[in-house]
């Protein structure tokens, strides 16, 4: 029971930054229909901007993250402006296409900047906490903590603000938004500055324990879409769920069966659920 306690903590950890980056891909696939391929790109960005900010400005970690999530919020905006906008009317590969050229420049920019070395962010509180025999590093339960305060804020933002509404309405019917008022433009900007936001923070959370690479955003980039197709496209919901649905399967399935195995399991169970609801677990809007 220990060990099952101690992976669940790990598989906690792990679900909400899964949960996090995928809620920001899902947004604004539900706002803008557009696949953004250039996420991965933003999350591996708001990793180094968190470890810039701590080894060359100086900073502590939570202005870190902080100032990490608004850089990488400015820059999707500025993304869904330059790139996205003029693309809005074009066939649907061109956007993906253009995405993808953006990961790549984000990774090619990266390593001319800090090399293609990995780098290690120190863990903001050292040590562990020993809870009835299971042993639980703090930075992961800084994760699950502040995952799920991430997580409630943007879902009040979502249900109890005008801005929110703004989003979900345009989310549920764009053309029925524009016509009752709604700015789409600001709103669509809007969409990816949270989406980057939330990706960024994911990144800065998980950074103190994994290691930061270049490379780091294609690899999240293949889990997040797998997580919202899981979930079920747009759904916001769904997101969360599939999140901790493939952590959960991650690392229990590496655990109890082989760590090499680990991806491997959780795409088998991506697959499982599809053949069982090819919609996915969640309807949009759900």
């Amino acid at each position: 029971m220990t060990t099952f306690l101690q992976q669940l903590f790990n598989a906690l950890a792990l679900g909400g930054v899964y949960a996090l980056v995928a809620l920001g891909l899902t947004l604004v696939y539900g706002v803008m229909r557009v696949p953004n391929f250039a996420h991965g790109g933003l999350y591996m960005l708001g990793a180094y901007f968190t470890y810039a900010a701590l080894t060359g400005l100086g900073l502590g970690y939570v202005p870190a993250l902080l100032l990490s999530a608004l850089g990488v919020a400015i820059l999707a905006a500025g993304l869904e402006r330059l790139i996205f906008y003029p693309l809005r009317n074009a066939p649907h590969v061109h956007p993906m296409i253009a995405a993808i050229g953006v990961l790549f420049f984000l990774e090619a920019a990266v390593q001319l900047v800090w090399g293609p070395d990995f780098k290690q962010i120190p863990e903001p509180v050292p040590g562990i906490l020993n809870l009835g025999g299971v042993i639980v590093t703090w930075q992961r339960l800084i994760v699950i903590a502040a995952s799920v305060v991430a997580m409630l804020g943007l879902n009040y933002f979502l249900k109890r603000t005008l801005t929110g509404t703004t989003i979900e309405a345009m989310s549920q019917n764009r053309e029925g938004a524009r016509l009752v008022g709604i700015d789409t433009n600001r709103v669509g900007m809007l969409t990816f500055a949270i989406s980057g936001a939330l990706a960024a923070i994911g990144a800065s959370l998980i950074a103190p324990i994994n290691a930061v690479a270049p490379s780091m955003g294609e690899v999240m980039n293949l889990k997040v879409f797998a997580i919202i197709i899981l979930g079920g496209m747009g759904s916001v919901p769904g997101a969360i769920v599939g999140g901790f649905l493939l952590a959960l399967t991650e690392v229990f399935g590496g655990f109890y069966i082989s760590l090499d195995f680990a991806d491997v399991i959780g795409f088998a169970m991506l697959v499982l659920v599809l053949a069982l609801k090819p919609a996915g677990l969640f309807r949009k809007g759900a």
